[in-house]
């Protein structure tokens, strides 16, 4: 079924995006972890576009693009909501999509993670 943002809260306003508290000499880890348990439609929404893209016959998809598609998406939605989406949780969220979905790993290019 292709992607529908009606199918998933958080785009239409209903979870806006929570930004969590930081604190001096957390790693990226740590920030993403924080974010990511405030936000689990996030994931939800990059699943959903991942999907999409493969039923669609993509054999590579980029994060980066992934998360253009849901800032402009959640802008649409929301009348222009601010929505911030740290570009250093990418890597992240790569990973997480495959550990969920194993299938995946040959659609996206990893990297090694660096600890800060």
């Amino acid at each position: 079924m292709p992607y529908q943002q009606t199918q998933l809260p958080g785009l239409d306003g209903s979870q806006p995006v929570q930004q969590p508290a930081s604190h001096p000499g957390q790693s990226i880890q740590q920030r993403f972890e924080a974010f990511h348990a405030l936000n689990p439609w996030v994931l939800r929404h990059l699943e959903a576009l991942t999907t999409d893209f493969v039923a669609k016959g993509f054999t590579r998809v980029g994060i980066g693009m992934l998360f253009e598609l849901l800032r402009w998406r959640y802008g649409e939605a929301t009348s222009g909501d601010v929505f911030r989406l740290n570009n250093n949780f990418r890597s992240r969220y790569v990973r997480l999509l495959i550990e969920r979905h194993a299938q995946w790993a040959p659609l996206f290019e990893t990297r090694a993670l660096r600890a800060a």
